[in-house]
C-alpha cells in the first residue's frame, strides 16, 4: 500500500512527510527542553526545522529536475526516514546548516550536464561547499565533486579549474571579516575542528548501535546495486549517477574521519542513499518485494526514533 501512495509525485505526499517531520522534530525536542526555553532558542529551532524541510524539497527537486528518478515521492520519503533514524541529527545546528549548503552545491553540479552557464554553476557550487566547511570543516572534501564535474563536462576550458580557488578566496575573505567584526574565535574553532579521529566509542545506548548497523547495511546494499547497474543507465545520465556515488563515498569519509563523532555525521550520505534507494525500488518488478523494502526502511526508522525518545 505504501508504495502505491508514494509511487506518484503528489502534493499530498509532500504535505504528509513534512507534517511528520514537524511532529518528530517537536517530539524529540521534548528530550532537550532547554533548547526552546527562550525566544532566541525557539527562533533558532524554528529556523533549523525550516532548513530540514527545505533540504527535503531540494533533494526532491534535484532528482525530478535532472531525471534521477521517475515521477514518484520515494526520495522524499527515504530522506525523511534517514533523518528520524538518527534523531540527534534533528538538533545538530552545524550539521543541518552545513548539509543544506552541500545540497545546494549538488543541485548546481548535477545540473551541469546541461552545459548551460557552467562557470556560474561551478563557482556557486564551490561557494556553497566552502560555506558548508565553516560549519563542519571536513565537508570541504565535497569540493572533489566540483573537480569531478569539471572533468566530466567542461575540462577543456582552464578557467573552469580556477573558479573553485576564486570561491575559496571569496569565502575566506568573508569568514575573516566576520571573525574580526563579530566573533574572533571563529577561525580558531574552524582550525580546531580540522582533526582526524577514527574513534567510534561514542554510543550511549544500544538503539544508536542498532540504527547505525541498519543504516550501514542498507546504504552498502544500495551503493553496490547502484554501482553494478550504472552501465545500464542512459549514457547521458551516467555522469549524474557517478556524482551521486562520489557524493556518498565522500559523505562516508567525512563520517569516518571527523572528530566529535556521532551518528548525526551521516547526514551527508542521506541524500545520495535516498536517491540510490529510489532507483533500486523503481527497478524492482515484484510489488510485494518492493513493499517489503519500503516497509523495512520506513518501519525500522519510526521504531528506532521512538525507542530513542
Amino acid at each position: 500500500m505504501i508504495t502505491s501512495v508514494f509511487s506518484k509525485s503528489r502534493p499530498l505526499n509532500y504535505i504528509i512527510i513534512s507534517a511528520l517531520l514537524v511532529i518528530c522534530y517537536f517530539l524529540y525536542l521534548q528530550k532537550a527542553p532547554e533548547l526552546v526555553d527562550s525566544v532566541n532558542g525557539i527562533m533558532t529551532r524554528t529556523g533549523l526545522l525550516l532548513l530540514l524541510i527545505g533540504s527535503l524539497f531540494i533533494i526532491n527537486f534535484v532528482t525530478k529536475k535532472n531525471g534521477l528518478s521517475k515521477d514518484n515521492s520515494y526520495t522524499f520519503l527515504f530522506f525523511f526516514s534517514f533523518l528520524i533514524l538518527f534523531p540527534t541529527t534533528l538538533v545538530n545546528t552545524n550539521l543541518i546548516i552545513s548539509n543544506f549548503f552541500i545540497l545546494l552545491a549538488l543541485r548546481r553540479l548535477i545540473s551541469l550536464q546541461s552545459l548551460l552557464t557552467p562557470k556560474e554553476k561551478i563557482f556557486d557550487a564551490s561557494l556553497w561547499i566552502f560555506l558548508a566547511a565553516i560549519f563542519h570543516f571536513w565537508s570541504i572534501l565535497f569540493i572533489l565533486i566540483v573537480f569531478v564535474s569539471i572533468l566530466f563536462h567542461v575540462s577543456r576550458d582552464y578557467r573552469n579549474w580556477v573558479l573553485p580557488f576564486i570561491s575559496f578566496f571569496a569565502v575566506g575573505v568573508i569568514a575573516l571579516m566576520y571573525a574580526l567584526i563579530f566573533d574572533q574565535s571563529l577561525i580558531e574553532t574552524i582550525v580546531d575542528s580540522a582533526l582526524i579521529d577514527f574513534n567510534f566509542n561514542y554510543f550511549t545506548n544500544n538503539y544508536q548501535n542498532f540504527a547505525l548497523s541498519l543504516y550501514l547495511v542498507t546504504a552498502t546494499f544500495f551503493f553496490i546495486t547502484q554501482a553494478l547497474t550504472l552501465p545500464n543507465k542512459p549514457l547521458n545520465m551516467q555522469s549524474s549517477y557517478k556524482k551521486i556515488i562520489v557524493a556518498f563515498i565522500i559523505g562516508a569519509v567525512v563520517f569516518l574521519i571527523s572528530s566529535d563523532k556521532n551518528n548525526s555525521l551521516l547526514i551527508y550520505t542521506f541524500a545520495p542513499v535516498a536517491i540510490m534507494a529510489t532507483n533500486h525500488i523503481e527497478s524492482m518488478q515484484v510489488n510485494w518485494l518492493k513493499e517489503t523494502f519500503v516497509y523495512i526502511i520506513v518501519g525500522c526508522s519510526i521504531l528506532t526514533f521512538f525507542s530513542q525518545l
